[in-house]
């Protein structure tokens, strides 16, 4: 064998050994680079997804808000008609069959009821079940001023709607001038309106009384003090009183 042939000798076991040492010391940072690359890749078309299923699983949180606020709604709505009624809540719990303790967590605000369970309610508290679901608080005084009529032909104005569950009367209120009148207090729950035909007068809550005059109307809650008072002119007022009906 030649000097040439020596020189070119494939290299020995021991010469091959460090190149494949570098060789493998290299790989793993190789891989590393070439995942976190993959990963940054992949990461847009992730993003989507993600805020996709981060909304779907939001959602049932929002729908349980949701339901939660109705659900106290009608809680709220079911104890403030019972006590306009004198009602306890056992003899509520009897008259739908339902248990006093259900009734106690859905007026507190923290049952589920269904339909129903509320219609069940309303047919014992004798009111429409759509009372139950309105969100409408404890009645605030209500002052509607006169309009002018039409000359042109009939005017028609609704000037209050009172919703079911109640009983009303009608009453002719005549008062002659400088008089002064103290209502009672009627039942709780009870809405008083007045509709003035002629004349001026003071009336409504002892709180929150108005100036009436011919064509005004003013709704307040008749459960509570209140006045009429006339000045140097006589009223003519028509009076609806709504009240909670019990049966």
């Amino acid at each position: 064998m030649t000097t040439d042939d020596r020189d070119h000798r494939p290299a020995s076991g021991e010469d091959r050994r460090p190149a494949l040492d570098r060789h493998r010391r290299a790989a793993p940072d190789q891989d590393r680079r070439g995942a976190q690359d993959a990963d940054r890749r992949a990461a847009p078309d992730q993003d989507p997804r993600a805020a996709q299923d981060a909304d779907r699983r939001a959602a049932p949180d929002r729908e349980r808000r949701a339901a939660s606020s109705a659900a106290a709604a009608a809680g709220a709505q079911v104890q403030r008609r019972r006590r306009q009624r004198g009602m306890s809540q056992a003899e509520l719990a009897r008259r739908t069959g339902l248990s006093k303790a259900t009734l106690s967590q859905l007026e507190a605000g923290a049952g589920n009821p269904t339909i129903d369970t509320l219609d069940a309610i309303a047919v014992a508290l004798a009111i429409p079940l759509t009372d139950l679901l309105s969100r409408e608080s404890a009645p605030t005084t209500f002052h509607l001023p006169a309009t002018a009529a039409s000359e042109d032909g009939p005017t028609r104005e609704l000037l209050r709607r009172i919703s079911g569950g109640h009983s009303l009367e009608l009453w002719r209120l005549r008062l002659p001038p400088h008089t002064a009148v103290d209502g009672v207090p009627h039942a709780p729950g009870t809405v008083e309106h007045l509709l003035v035909a002629s004349g001026e007068l003071t009336a409504g809550p002892v709180t929150d009384a108005r100036l009436l005059g011919p064509g005004d109307l003013l709704a307040f809650a008749g459960d509570a003090p209140h006045l009429y008072r006339t000045g140097d002119s006589p009223a003519d007022v028509t009076v609806v009183i709504a009240s909670p009906a019990i049966g």
